[in-house]
């Protein structure tokens, strides 16, 4: 069902309407790779964030040293992409010590990564790599680990780029194994997770639609779809009221054009099609493969995180040479505006941005992998 966009002035991105914002960054380049994929956690155990990005883990140096690229795994390349679509933080086999889990773009196994330990990782050693799951699907968009249903496990779920893949979610039993449950018949371009019809219940949207989340066991069966839009959506789309009216409202970026997009609910009518007005927040770079909600400035808001990615398709997207950036946004409620902020230019994303307080500082830094490397936007809030 397609819906007539209303663009009002008070809804509009009005820069003139702001000062400067208090957030500054400074760049730090890690190594320069095609992964795409990044997870921040103490990894060492030694207090400290690190950072774990494809080939490489990199260790805290605290407020002095390097940030050393040290081995944990061997990815192949295929026509200009990483097998790494997707990275996520985790300790799998309760050993205390966090691992990493993966996937990849066309390969259907989940793999996981076993922290070699103290001794291992002064050393060097690789991480050993174990099946974790295997999906049998080799169209992944992107690869999420998180918790969908609110039970306190993660489960795993990976978009599927191809419209007529099933959509599956795998979730933990009582003994940690994981089982695929089909949510639908249904995929699309782009994913998000969140209580689009404020029944209470999180939602799961899809470039093709979203499938509303059943009463009970989310296990028991399919999930009602409802087929509202065709879009090439961000990996994720995120689901947040932003103009405090009740309603959660819908924002993306377009990941293969130009573009980053508020749709701003106007509810659900009977049929349960997502009704909206919408709002173009920024077009002056393409490729807003992922967007990421934190709080920069401290200020107990969080502000929009995203940026261009590079090369999502190896140069056949629109605007693909541009300069890479990345971008922050801000929401006004007095004039009901988004503001518009740089972060970087120089820097992309990957499929992945994370936010954490990398120096202790109080501050949030961002941090971001991509074909034109792995980096750090250190946060020089005044």
């Amino acid at each position: 069902m397609k819906h007539i966009a209303i663009f009002a002035l008070s809804l509009a991105v009005v820069p003139a309407l702001f000062g400067a914002h208090p957030v500054e960054f400074e760049t730090q380049l890690l190594a320069v790779d095609a992964n795409e994929g990044i997870a921040v956690a103490d990894y060492d155990k030694d207090g400290k964030l690190d950072i774990s990005a494809g080939r490489n883990w990199y260790r805290n140096p605290g407020k002095s040293g390097a940030w050393v690229p040290r081995s944990l795994r061997i990815i192949e390349d295929k026509g200009g992409y990483a097998h790494s679509n997707g990275e996520h933080a985790y300790d799998v086999d309760g050993d205390g010590w966090i691992d990493v889990v993966s996937n990849s773009f066309w390969l259907p196994e989940v793999n996981w990564y076993k922290n070699p330990g103290e001794k291992g990782l002064k050393k060097g050693l690789l991480w050993k790599q174990n099946l974790l799951i295997d999906t049998k699907q080799k169209t992944n968009e992107l690869c999420q680990f998180i918790d969908i249903d609110g039970d306190g496990k993660r489960e795993w779920i990976a978009n599927q780029w191809n419209k007529k893949a099933p959509m599956i979610v795998w979730y933990q039993d009582e003994q940690g194994n994981f089982k695929g449950h089909t949510i639908g018949p249904q995929s699309g371009h782009g994913i998000g997770f969140g209580d689009l019809n404020n029944d209470g219940r999180n939602d799961i949207v899809i470039g093709t639609g979203w499938y509303e989340r059943p009463e009970g066991d989310p296990y028991a069966g399919p999930w009602r779809f409802h087929k509202n839009w065709t879009k090439s959506l961000s990996c994720p789309v995120l689901i947040r009221d932003v103009n405090g009216d009740g309603k959660n409202d819908l924002l993306w970026g377009n990941g293969h054009d130009y573009g980053v997009f508020a749709w701003l609910s106007k509810g659900v009518d009977d049929k349960g099609s997502f009704l909206y007005d919408e709002v173009k927040i920024d077009d002056s770079f393409s490729q807003a493969h992922a967007l990421h909600f934190a709080d920069l400035d401290g200020d107990g808001v969080d502000e929009l995180i995203t940026g261009k990615r590079v090369y999502g398709h190896n140069g056949r997207d629109p605007g693909a040479d541009d300069v890479p950036v990345v971008m922050y946004y801000t929401w006004d409620k007095e004039f009901k505006a988004f503001g518009k902020h740089v972060a970087a230019k120089g820097a992309g994303i990957g499929l992945h941005i994370v936010t954490a307080d990398l120096d202790d500082d109080g501050d949030l830094e961002i941090v971001v992998p991509g074909k034109e490397g792995t980096q750090i936007l250190w946060n020089k809030r005044k």
